[in-house]
């Protein structure tokens, strides 16, 4: 089964959030998805730059509206520092009416598998339609200030200490408090052990959970 069949995405904004493959997931769905619509990648916060899709880094409706027609999937964004694109000049709510697919990286991690957020964090467009949240199954069972970005917060929601081991329970409290996400997928489950720990969270969740490794391309449902 496809990502795109698996978390039933549909036309429309579909939002990535949370930490542990936002990136890949948003890369493997449009991947998938241009070969059902055009589809635009892009943030609200800060990505790098992709090599292997056309990049827009200036653009007027007209001329994006072209590269799509001849790409029919790209990356737009504006230039940041540190080499990284943040969210593009033209407005957010004008892309779904260019492409029948946005793809929108609306959260930061700073690589590390597990984030808990901020109060204005994620930054999700209120055009979304969907909104994905990501967590990292390499960041269970390692202390939190090892493995969590935003520890502090992770640590005021779940009660642990950042030398506290991330377990299933206490993740599962954080998502809950915050209560962020239409679905949850928890990437980079690739041993029994990993599958077992994701049940567990499925369990604890009263949202879909879905489950597997990004870049194995193998992922599965859990509830």
């Amino acid at each position: 089964m496809k990502l795109t069949e698996l978390l039933s995405i549909h036309p429309g904004l579909t939002a990535l959030i949370g930490s542990g493959g936002k990136t890949t997931a948003m890369y493997t769905l449009a991947r998938e998805l241009q070969a059902l619509g055009t589809v635009l990648c892009t943030t609200t916060t800060h990505i790098r730059p992709p090599t292997h899709l056309p990049l827009l880094t200036t653009a007027s409706l007209s001329t994006l509206a072209t590269a799509l027609q001849r790409h029919r999937c790209l990356c737009i964004g504006t230039p940041a520092a540190n080499n990284k694109l943040t969210a593009p000049s033209i407005p957010m709510h004008l892309l779904p009416a260019l492409a029948d697919y946005v793809l929108v990286e609306a959260d930061g991690s700073r690589g590390l598998p597990l984030k808990a957020h901020l109060p204005y964090e994620p930054v999700i467009p209120p055009e979304t339609t969907q909104t994905i949240l990501l967590a990292g199954a390499s960041g269970l069972l390692c202390p939190v200030q090892n493995a969590v970005h935003r520890s502090e917060r992770f640590c005021a929601l779940a009660g642990v200490t950042p030398q506290t081991a991330v377990t299933v329970q206490s993740l599962a409290r954080v998502l809950l408090l915050e209560n962020l996400g239409d679905k949850i997928f928890i990437n980079q489950v690739e041993t029994s052990e990993a599958i077992q720990q994701a049940r567990l969270l499925a369990s604890l969740m009263p949202r879909p959970v879905f489950a597997g490794s990004l870049k194995g391309e193998n992922w599965i449902c859990l509830s």
